[in-house]
């Protein structure tokens, strides 16, 4: 268990550094080529939406073919994808076009790799024993990790080298070693159970898969509840990231500070993340679950207020301490609770919903600031975070998680 844990987390992470290094090249990349400061924020739209799209039918991918090879495949053919930049640049030149449609293809072959390496875990697990509340914290502290050094190391690179397509080529090769590590694990880690299949043509069975694991997820209280907390979080943390921090430390004279709001968060969820895979088995999840709830309520509420620049920046810190291991423990409540036939697809929804969210408060809270002032969307934004952590405690779904639990297995396939 102990090697194929290294080789899971070693593919995890060159994926992760590869994804952090991109999300600082590319928007400098689309900066420079078209000199419209809106074609990052279009760019990153236009790869989230199809991101979300592509959730909701890329479990079937991976609830049908070996998880393993999916994972591979599309760590391949997205090193693929992101060396076609550089190319493209050399012969034609980059424009928007090609920004927009390289960018739809790469999140079009990402999200099934994502989900199906998400899926490898539990069973690597099953095979080689080893406590899922730890492992799935140590992935969540290695994706905070990366999602500090990713960036930085991005950000090192183009100040060496200056603002050039032939920076993704290290993109594409951290990719490539990802797939190779994937490749180190037993095929028989990403073996999927055969079911018999449903009556109909292919596209009635997917069309009848896709609306069992919807089903499963929305009569799930549990993994329904996860889903919920988690895409509220989500919205919230992207609103605060994307329009009110940029806002508020740019009228404080202090625009150098805006990107370290996320860092804060991060910084504490690395050290939350870490402490939750410590603790596992010692500390009663319950115990875990009210503290990720309270704290994220109270430190929300700091961050919405607006008071000054560094109770902002130490209650971010804060919001990733406390929450960190609420989060980690909400993904393994949502992996003892789905059937492994059916896990991809209902990973692939969750992930649809997660990735949607920030939709429906960015737009809404960018008309409360400019309506009401940043203090107003703040502390509506704490209020969305205060009724979800309320609710989220009273829930009776979320009262005894302690208890040994079997998959939820009612009329699936």
């Amino acid at each position: 268990m102990r090697h194929s844990a290294i080789v899971y987390f070693s593919s995890y992470g060159l994926s992760l550094l590869g994804a952090g290094i991109s999300s600082v090249v590319m928007p400098l990349l689309v900066l420079a080529r078209t000199g419209d400061v809106l074609a990052a924020g279009v760019l990153a739209t236009v790869a989230t939406a199809a991101s979300a799209a592509t959730g909701i039918v890329s479990g079937l991918l991976v609830d049908r073919f070996n998880r393993r090879t999916v994972s591979v495949v599309s760590n391949a053919l997205s090193a693929l994808s992101v060396a076609t930049l550089p190319l493209v640049d050399v012969l034609w030149g980059l424009d928007m076009t090609w920004f927009v449609a390289l960018a739809l293809v790469g999140a079009v072959i990402r999200v099934p790799g994502m989900t199906a390496h998400e899926t490898l875990l539990p069973a690597l697990i099953r095979a080689g024993g080893g406590r899922l509340d730890r492992m799935i914290a140590t992935r969540e502290t290695v994706g905070n990790v990366l999602l500090l050094g990713g960036p930085g190391l991005g950000g090192l690179f183009v100040w060496l080298f200056g603002t050039t397509s032939a920076l993704m080529l290290a993109t594409a090769s951290l990719s490539l070693l990802a797939a190779a590590s994937t490749l180190l694990l037993d095929p028989r880690a990403g073996a999927v159970e055969k079911v018999v299949p449903a009556a109909g043509n292919a596209l009635k069975r997917a069309v009848t898969d896709l609306a069992v694991s919807w089903r499963f997820l929305v009569r799930s209280r549990i993994v329904l509840g996860s889903t919920l907390i988690t895409a509220v979080f989500a919205a919230v943390i992207s609103s605060l990231q994307t329009t009110l921090m940029p806002a508020f430390f740019t009228r404080e004279d202090l625009p150098a500070l805006a990107g370290l709001t996320l860092s804060a968060l991060s910084a504490g969820s690395i050290a939350g993340s870490a402490l939750y895979a410590v603790s596992a088995g010692r500390v009663r999840r319950r115990t875990w679950f009210v503290i990720g709830m309270a704290g994220t309520l109270v430190g929300f509420a700091a961050v919405g207020s607006m008071a000054s620049p560094w109770v902002v920046l130490g209650a971010a810190a804060f919001v990733g301490l406390t929450n960190g291991p609420a989060g980690a423990l909400l993904g393994v409540l949502t992996v003892e609770a789905t059937p492994d036939e059916m896990r991809g697809r209902v990973l692939g929804a969750q992930n649809t919903l997660v990735l949607s969210a920030p939709a429906l408060t960015s737009a809404p809270i960018a008309a409360i600031a400019a309506g009401a002032g940043l203090e107003t969307a703040g502390m509506v934004l704490a209020a969305l975070v205060a009724v979800t952590s309320v609710a989220a405690l009273l829930a009776p779904a979320f009262r005894s998680l302690d208890e040994e639990r079997a998959p939820e297995f009612v009329g699936v396939r």
